[in-house]
């Protein structure tokens, strides 16, 4: 693929799944109205979708068709939305912007915030159930990946994690641990979905998309640390510098900046070399792992 046709994809998967998200969303004049709203303006109209464009990349290497992936596309951003109202909150990380907007509990209130993320949780799921188009097997092993990375061994763990390690001392290791869970599960499970919807997979070929994820994962997490050094505002929606004024540990303050890098483009690397086996059919995940990379915010 070219760089416009890269571009050209990314463009056709944002607005797939924007439209899905629109639809599969309660419309705001609905009630309750309040919760709604919330909703609806948490997901609509914000944030580079990555999670849905590994969906969409990964059914591509695959030969899947795209309105296959609508909904599981939705539901991973559903899950990542419902997951950012909850980090923002005073409990946990305490921001009032995200992405240069007040955050879904300052726009609203924090009662109507948690509902929201409750509620956004919840639709996640039930899009995956009642996805057109995909054999129930399918859609089962959807949930159940789905559910493994949102939960208390995945995205809610790493959290859980995170939160514990403030003001701790951690190791690479410790840390590799927080970031697996914290952000790496549902990036993988971005990949698991379109693995899921073609369905007759070979353990192999499963494996190496898989490897993809978890490089991809780990190599976002230490991108998003060197942005924040730096000065930059990370996709997550932190604001710069907000790790080292709440004492968390980060790749950067572990290894030093330059390895740092290091480490991110090693795994992008590998990411790389894990679809080799799929030609050019993969080049989607190609742009999307090195768009990370080179990304400034």
């Amino acid at each position: 693929m070219t760089d416009q046709n890269l571009d050209d994809f990314r463009t056709r998967c944002q607005a797939r799944v924007e439209s899905a998200l629109d639809e599969i969303l309660p419309p705001a004049s609905v009630l309750p109205t309040r919760l709604h709203e919330a909703m609806r303006y948490t997901v609509l109209g914000t944030g580079k979708r990555i999670r849905p464009l590994l969906v969409y990349a990964t059914g591509a290497a695959l030969g899947v068709e795209a309105d296959r992936l609508d909904r599981p596309a939705s539901a991973v951003e559903m899950i990542h939305a419902y997951s950012l109202i909850h980090d923002d909150l005073p409990a946990m990380d305490d921001d009032d912007l995200r992405r240069g907007r007040p955050t879904c509990h300052r726009a609203f209130d924090e009662a109507t915030a948690i509902l929201a993320g409750d509620a956004l949780q919840t639709l996640a799921f039930q899009a995956l159930a009642e996805a057109p188009g995909l054999s129930a097997e399918s859609r089962v092993g959807m949930v159940a990946a789905l559910a493994r990375a949102s939960g208390a061994r995945g995205m809610v763990g790493g959290q859980a994690m995170d939160l514990a390690a403030e003001g701790t001392p951690l190791d690479l290791v410790m840390l590799e641990n927080i970031h697996i869970h914290k952000t790496g599960a549902l990036i993988r499970a971005s990949v698991q979905m379109g693995i899921l919807a073609h369905g007759e997979l070979t353990p192999d070929r499963a494996e190496r998309l898989d490897h993809y994820a978890k490089c991809l994962g780990l190599a976002f997490q230490i991108q998003d640390d060197v942005l924040d050094v730096e000065g930059e505002t990370a996709e997550i929606g932190k604001t710069a510098g907000r790790d080292q004024a709440l004492d968390k540990a980060t790749y950067p303050a572990l290894v030093g900046l330059a390895e740092a890098k290091e480490m991110a483009s090693h795994l992008i690397g590998e990411a790389m070399a894990s679809v080799e086996v799929f030609g050019p059919d993969a080049d989607p995940l190609r742009w999307i792992a090195s768009a990370l990379l080179d990304r400034k915010s």
